[in-house]
């Protein structure tokens, strides 16, 4: 009979199995799963991409679909209806499963315990809520779109010691070593969009996408007056190309070369970034990587639209008259923002802090 340490180690695992979906999966959320009979592990998978086999389905096909007696670790609750695949929870009861343990329901409407519902109804006992904090942690960005109705914004930020991100000229190649510049690549690779400003392209003329990746994330442009110029390297393939514009010609050149335009006008006069980020949900993305200058970073900001700051400090100094971290001109110590430092780690010869807002 299992104890509740053989769940959080059978769990675990399936976490470990999920995690290997990072960059693969979206829209779909990150499982794993694995299969335990008479105290060993009989089976295992996880979700590769959408319109693939889900991790249930994937560890029931290498025991030819027949689970007897098995219980089945799954990292989010099994799927009750059909998509884009059949229902996982009949595949589990089907195959014999005779207990679920479950690390989180899913937050999806149409599944929102329909599919736990579904096994209790056909006699499988189930358990949920093992290591369910780091389940969600795992698909923060779904669950996120399904409760929130925006993807989770993770702002990557490159700085020196003293808080600098270019020099006064706007010269900013390359502040952190080749490591750091890995990991970036890394994290755009796990993200279903990328949004930048227009500043920053007339700037650095960057292409921001995924050097040798079979996906590649969306890109989107800020750009209240439709001043990205044909010529961007942005707009170059591989991927997709998306223009925010407040006002403007949508007929411009650079649609012309290939990217959407899309007008959304807050009351400012300027892009409407809590519109963005509800469209940008609407087209499943879970993920949102910002990188962008202090500007537009500081406006996502003050919107209280950053989920997570990814910071990398290198260990140089730019000097008082180079360009700040975000415009942000606070001029009371009250108006502070006040973050929690959730990780801090040496990537290369620079240092990679991880910090979420205190509200």
């Amino acid at each position: 009979m299992s104890t509740a340490e053989d769940d959080i180690r059978y769990m675990a695992q399936a976490l470990r199995l999920a995690r290997r979906g990072l960059d693969t999966t979206s829209p779909n959320p990150r499982v794993g799963c694995v299969l335990v009979r008479d105290g060993a592990v009989i089976a295992e998978g996880w979700h590769r991409r959408a319109g693939e086999p889900h991790a249930e389905v994937v560890a029931l096909d290498m025991l030819g679909g027949s689970a007897h007696g098995a219980t089945a670790y799954v990292s989010l609750e099994p799927c009750n209806h059909t998509g884009r695949t059949p229902p996982c929870s009949d595949a589990l009861i089907k195959a014999g499963i005779v207990r679920v343990v479950c690390a989180a329901e899913d937050p999806n409407p149409r599944v929102a315990g329909a599919g736990l519902a579904r096994l209790r109804a056909a006699g499988i006992e189930v358990t949920t809520g093992v290591l369910a904090t780091q389940a969600v942690t795992l698909n923060a960005g779904f669950f996120s779109r399904m409760q929130r109705g925006r993807p989770t914004v993770i702002c990557k930020l490159a700085m020196s010691l003293d808080g600098r991100t270019a020099m006064a000229s706007g010269e900013s190649k390359w502040i952190t070593g080749e490591a750091a510049r890995a990991d970036v690549q890394r994290l755009r690779a796990r993200s279903c969009a990328v949004v930048t400003g227009v500043g920053t392209v007339l700037a650095d003329d960057p292409r921001l996408d995924v050097r040798d990746g079979a996906r590649q994330p969306l890109r989107v442009v800020v750009d209240s007056h439709l001043r990205t110029p044909a010529s961007a390297r942005l707009l170059d393939p591989p991927g997709e190309v998306l223009l925010v514009a407040a006002d403007g010609d949508t007929t411009a050149l650079c649609q012309h070369a290939g990217a959407e335009v899309l007008r959304l006008q807050g009351a400012d006069g300027k892009v409407d970034l809590r519109a963005l980020l509800a469209t940008l949900a609407t087209r499943e993305c879970n993920e949102v990587l910002l990188e962008s200058g202090p500007t537009l970073v500081g406006a996502f900001a003050k919107a209280d639209l950053i989920d997570e700051y990814r910071i990398y400090m290198a260990p140089v100094f730019l000097g008082s008259v180079a360009r700040p971290l975000l415009e942000l001109p606070f001029s009371r110590m009250a108006e502070r923002m006040q973050l929690r430092i959730t990780g801090m780690d040496a990537v290369g010869d620079d240092w990679r802090i991880s910090a979420v807002p205190q509200h």
